[in-house]
């Protein structure tokens, strides 16, 4: 993979890949910003501005973004996460230059009216409280804030109701432009376009954009888990959930890829990713056990790439008139199995065929291949991405087994059952 990597003056980080497999080009900006920079007081800013920026500026007023990139038939976005905020288009590869300057503009010219904020502010409750209306994102809140004590990863990124009635409009603009500044932020561009031309064309738009000093980045160091953390939520619904989570090394580590060989053998593959096909995971060590058995009717693994250490997760979906103790167990003994005999020659071989083939899907389109190379950048850097599979396919069974040991166990999990009221 040819990959141009070069930094502006100001900054910015430039990353451009030519595909000419199709006319299309996909071009992205992205913010070191996310809910893992928010304290108590300002949860869910981050979110909370990405909606702001699609309001307009003195230049694309209000309406006029969307309207500009729908009219030639591209397609636009933009995502909060804990690590970053990012705003992307796909459109055919002409018309890409729209996109580009709409990102350079609202880079520093964000209007944030104050009737705006006060309809987003009434907006962003609404999707708070539609998220409440899901027990597993009640319980998957309840969880993370117990696995996380001291980090900000405990939060979740819609933020908390107090804090989504409390902030004003200058604690936003304030989070805008502190973040919001070209040394902070990664631009990329995949397509069928020229990647010299492309540079050429970035130099223009973002390269006046003065840089400025940015917050001395230390987060909080989230302190080694000495035993089982426990939590049982009830609430509305008539299903129960079991949830269990481990703290688990950034994608940096070299126990991350043996932990995406488990996760594929034990779950099936996460996706990680916004875009890629979905599958099936009926082969896996827990389906069998739990969806075979009707003990559960569902069961997922989560594994995510972050810039600090996270967590995989695990959740069941409790099938009626099941215990949710009883599902727990069985859990258990799933993991009790693994760590004990590891996974046999077959099934470390599928299981890697698996991983590859999500994340393949993933990054098979111009947007798929941007989306990648931003994100690695964030917590790594772009040849992450262009080395994952072969550090897929060098796992081996005793990697598997070590860290199966290593993060599989009761000191290092939070385990969370959701028991229904209605039931």
């Amino acid at each position: 993979m040819t990959v141009l990597k070069t930094t502006l003056e100001n900054g910015l980080t430039v990353l451009l890949k030519e595909s000419h497999i199709a006319p299309v080009a996909s071009f992205w900006i992205w913010y070191r910003v996310g809910s893992g920079n928010e304290h108590t007081g300002i949860t869910g800013s981050s979110h909370w501005v990405e909606h702001m920026l699609y309001k307009g500026t003195p230049n694309w007023p209000k309406g006029s973004i969307d309207h500009a990139i729908s009219r030639v038939g591209g397609v636009m976005n933009g995502a909060t996460w804990y690590d970053f905020t990012t705003y992307y288009a796909t459109m055919p590869a002409g018309k890409i230059g729209i996109e580009m300057e709409i990102e350079a503009d609202r880079m520093t010219a964000a209007l944030f009216d104050p009737q705006d904020v006060e309809s987003e502010r009434t907006v962003i409750i609404s999707e708070r409280q539609g998220a409440e209306n899901d027990p597993l994102f009640l319980l998957g809140e309840e969880v993370m804030a117990t696995a996380f004590r001291v980090h900000p990863y405990g939060h979740e990124t819609l933020g908390h109701m107090c804090d989504l009635e409390g902030m004003s409009r200058d604690d936003l603009y304030h989070h805008y432009q502190t973040y919001y500044v070209p040394n902070n932020a990664i631009v990329v561009a995949v397509g069928d376009v020229s990647a010299q031309e492309m540079l050429a064309r970035i130099e223009q738009l973002f390269g006046a954009i003065p840089a400025r000093p940015l917050p001395r980045r230390v987060r909080p160091v989230e302190p080694p888990q000495q035993g089982e953390r426990r939590v049982v939520l009830e609430g509305d619904g008539s299903t129960a959930y079991v949830t269990l989570v481990f703290h688990t090394p950034p994608p940096t580590d070299p126990d991350f890829c043996p932990l995406v060989v488990l996760d594929s053998a034990l779950s099936g593959a996460s996706g990680m990713a916004l875009f890629g096909g979905g599958g099936t995971n009926n082969s896996s060590r827990l389906y069998r056990a739990l969806v075979d058995t009707e003990l559960a009717s569902d069961v997922d693994g989560s594994l995510t790439p972050t810039v600090d250490p996270f967590v995989y997760s695990l959740t069941a979906t409790v099938r009626s008139a099941r215990n949710p103790i009883d599902v727990e167990q069985r859990m258990w003994d799933e993991l009790a199995l693994l760590s004990d005999n590891s996974i046999t020659d077959q099934e470390l071989t599928n299981a890697i065929k698996q991983a590859k083939a999500r994340f393949a899907y993933s990054s098979e389109s111009a947007t798929g291949q941007a989306f990648w190379l931003g994100w690695s950048e964030i917590f790594a850097d772009y040849d992450w991405f262009v080395a994952y599979l072969d550090r897929l396919s060098a796992v081996t069974l005793d990697d598997v087994r070590r860290v199966a040991q290593r993060y599989l166990k009761r000191s290092n999990a939070t385990v969370g059952h959701y028991m229904p009221t209605n039931k």
